[in-house]
């Protein structure tokens, strides 16, 4: 040790000694829970990250999903908010309209963006600036059981709606729930939403009121309920979240559902002997599927922004972010861990990747939430037979356009 290196040593040592020796910055992280994996994964990259960055502190607070907007509302309004938080992409608008979401175009150069799949980082763009980053991405498809299948003498799965219910009527003369239909709790308005799209309607039309009440939209609605009064389905959809619809399928009590790519992961793990397939989104005039990503945002309030940011560049560098998309079972949002053989070697996955260019994504529209529950309340109270398909879908359009400002 050189004299000078061991005076700063001492002068260190001194110093910490008394109290006054530099504070690490503090940087509060809110992760959304996906999975029991959410929370470790976290901790590791908070670690590594404090490992390389020994001036900074990370702090993961892990929140559900259904108490999350809630709690981050709250928080805002009491100052108490984190600096960087996962959000569902579709609650964006409403932070930037709000001034609680700090523009990230100013931390970013062209290296840093060309990292991402542009397909993902496109949604959180809104007004030429970009508020937010994929940390999450995925697309829905259709997943069958073939030994179902093939009780049924089913030798392929169906391509179109009308070959779901003749698939599901075969099934069904066999004992067998055909079709899974969700009707209760997030995402049952996405469900509906499937079918919607594929006859050719859509959620909110490009003059920005709701469109759903259309041709397009009775059809959808009338078929789906058709199937329920035919006993296509599992018994009363509306006491069937997502994850009982996936739980079905596992247990092998459901022999179609239309989900996400992380229900691969969860088979994998609690049903490794199932023999299913992927396939897509079954069409009516034209393919189409649901795309969903999560984004981490910086909010404007923050004290410790250059720390935070030097945590997400962390974040999203190659194998954080690989980590994170394998053990959670979702799409890769980035160029580097999309070329990882994992990805690349995978059909499954692939069946999710291909389906791309049909996706849809929730709309950056102030009011989607109100929209959302708006449709949901409708399909509910169809499957349910407390009203019918076109007055239905015409009394959630009118809140709908209310919600949007319309």
């Amino acid at each position: 040790m050189t004299r000078s290196s061991a005076w700063v040593a001492a002068a260190a040592a001194v110093a910490t000694m008394f109290g006054v020796a530099a504070r690490a910055e503090t940087v509060h992280v809110t992760a959304a829970y996906y999975s029991d994996k959410t929370g470790p994964y976290f901790d590791k990259i908070a670690q590594e990250f404090h490992a390389a960055n020994p001036g900074i502190d990370i702090k993961v607070d892990v929140v559900n999903w259904d108490s999350l907007l809630q709690k981050l509302q709250t928080d805002i309004s009491g100052g108490t908010n984190p600096d960087i938080s996962i959000i569902g992409t579709r609650w964006l608008l409403d932070f930037v309209k709000d001034d609680q979401a700090e523009p990230l175009d100013g931390y970013m150069d062209q290296a840093f963006k060309d990292r991402f799949i542009g397909t993902f980082l496109a949604p959180a763009q809104i007004g030429g600036k970009t508020y937010g980053l994929p940390i999450a991405a995925s697309a829905r498809a259709l997943y069958f059981n073939k030994d179902l299948f093939a009780q049924a003498g089913i030798s392929a799965p169906p391509a179109t709606w009308d070959e779901v219910q003749q698939d599901a009527a075969k099934l069904k003369a066999k004992g067998i729930a055909g079709f899974g239909l969700q009707g209760k709790a997030i995402e049952t308005d996405v469900y509906w939403y499937y079918a919607l799209w594929t006859y050719g309607g859509d959620v909110v039309g490009k003059d920005g009121h709701a469109a759903f009440a259309g041709d397009a939209g009775v059809k959808a609605l009338t078929m789906y309920k058709s199937m329920i009064d035919k006993g296509l389905t599992e018994d009363g959809p509306t006491n069937y979240t997502r994850e009982d619809l996936q739980n079905l399928f596992k247990q092998g009590r459901v022999a179609m559902v239309i989900t996400a790519p992380f229900l691969i992961n969860q088979i994998a793990a609690e049903a490794p002997k199932l023999n299913y397939g992927i396939a897509p989104v079954p069409k009516e005039t034209t393919s189409a599927t649901y795309a969903v990503t999560d984004s981490v945002v910086l909010f404007k309030n923050s004290k410790v922004k250059k720390a935070a940011w030097k945590f997400l560049d962390f974040l999203f560098t190659k194998q954080p972010r690989i980590d994170f998309t394998k053990g959670e079972g979702f799409l890769p949002t980035t160029k580097a861990e999309a070329e990882d053989t994992y990805f690349t070697t995978n059909e499954r996955l692939q069946t999710f990747v291909k389906l791309l260019p049909s996706a849809h994504f929730a709309p950056t529209v102030t009011g989607w939430e109100d929209t959302a529950k708006a449709v949901s309340d409708a399909v509910q109270s169809v499957y349910v037979g407390k009203a019918e398909p076109a007055p239905a879908l015409k009394q959630a359009a009118g809140i709908a356009d209310q919600a949007l400002g319309k």
